[in-house]
Formats: structure tokens, sequence, C-alpha cells
């Protein structure tokens, strides 16, 4: 129970730091306002954000209850996560969060937002090449090569 707290903590600041605060000061700076009215853009932007964050809750979820552990790089689970979301690509969580403020852009029609969508992706990416898995080989070592040759980074392989 304890591993849930943890999560739940670290999930809270990672959403309002970076799916929240940022992209609520990008939409501020910039003047973009709520539409007037609910139209298809905005219906596509709500299915789209809530599809990012369900998957991104069910990561989470995943990672503590098949992991022991949480989605923190400091506090990360005891074993290698292969279900779940995890089973079709290796890095849904950060898939969902994607999706989810490419929801936001969508609902308000605004590049600055897809822009910072983008800039997340490809800061995510980094992270990932340059800390995740290096840091992933080292911890599982065979697993780990062995779910890297059948699952995907990003695309799920056929």
């Amino acid at each position: 129970m304890f591993v849930l707290a943890r999560a739940v903590v670290f999930s809270a600041l990672f959403i309002g730091l970076f799916l929240i605060f940022l992209p609520g000061r990008v939409i501020s700076s910039t003047g973009i306002v709520q539409p007037a009215a609910v139209g298809g853009w905005q219906v596509g932007g709500m299915l789209l954000g809530a599809g990012g964050a369900t998957l991104a809750l069910a990561c989470i979820l995943t990672f503590v209850l098949v992991g022991s552990g949480t989605p923190a790089p400091f506090d990360p689970p005891r074993r290698l996560v292969v279900r779940g979301p995890y089973g079709l690509v290796r890095n849904p969580m950060y898939i969902g969060a994607g999706l989810a403020l490419a929801g936001a852009a969508l609902f308000y029609q605004s590049i600055s937002l897809l822009s910072y969508a983008g800039l997340f992706f490809l800061t995510t990416h980094l992270f990932v090449v340059w800390y995740e898995e290096p840091t992933l080989r080292r911890a599982f070592e065979r697993d780990y090569a062995a779910y890297c040759r059948r699952v995907g980074r990003w695309w799920p392989k056929l």
C-alpha cells in the first residue's frame, strides 16, 4: 500500500508540473481563451485527452501492482514491467501524457500547446534513450534485452 502512496505523490507532482502548470503558463502567455462553444475540435480534444490520461493512469497502476514501484526514476519498479500497456509499447506512459497534451492543443486549437506537446515528446525521447534504457539494461540485463526485441519503443511491433 505504501508503494501506491509513493506512486500517487510522484504522479501528482509530475502531472501537476508538466501537464497542468506548464501548459497553463503557455495558455496564459499566449492569450488563449476557452472556446465560446464546444464543437468538433473540442470534443476530439476531450476524447484524445481522456484517452491519453486513461492510458497514463493504467501505466501508473501497472507499475504499482506488477512492478512494485513507481514511475519516479529514483523509485522505479522492482520487477521489469512487461504486462498491460507495456506489452504493446515500452513507453506507454509518455505516450499517454503526450496524447493528453495533444488533446488540450486540439481543444484550444493552439499551435503553442501543440508545440509544447512536441517538445514534451522530444524531451521524453531523449530521456528514454540516454537515461531510462541504459538504466533498465543494467538493472534487468537479458530480460530487458529480450523485451526490447519483442516490444517497440514507441510503436507496436507487428
